[in-house]
């Protein structure tokens, strides 16, 4: 019985003189910035690929000779390549949009 007694009476004194613990915290600035990196990264080659795909498709519609095939298919590529540079264009300012957001939502760093 003194057994259970003295136990009893040692984890409550080590409860009640447990020193406080805070939480700790965490810098995500590391990581915001390695996805910022990243998104500039896709973006930088999404244009250079719709760069790319502008210069084969004014190439194919110089070079159509008046080939009708030809000429649509470069017109496509032309389209295309345009559509998908207002994707990527897009989705970049979105992006930074809602960076600004969360970063006015929770907490200052750094922005794009």
């Amino acid at each position: 019985m003194k057994k259970v007694i003295f136990a009893q009476a040692f984890i409550l004194t080590s409860l009640l003189t447990a020193a406080p613990v805070f939480a700790q915290t965490a810098d995500v600035t590391p990581i915001k910035n390695f996805i910022i990196s990243i998104i500039n990264i896709v973006v930088s080659l999404g244009a250079v690929t719709a760069a790319g795909f502008f210069v084969w498709g004014g190439f194919g519609y110089i070079t159509s000779s008046g080939n009708p095939e030809s000429l649509d298919r470069a017109k496509n590529t032309l389209k295309y390549s345009a559509i998908g540079l207002a994707i990527v264009l897009a989705a970049f300012v979105i992006i930074r949009i809602v960076v600004q957001v969360a970063t006015g939502a929770f907490g200052t760093g750094t922005s794009l």
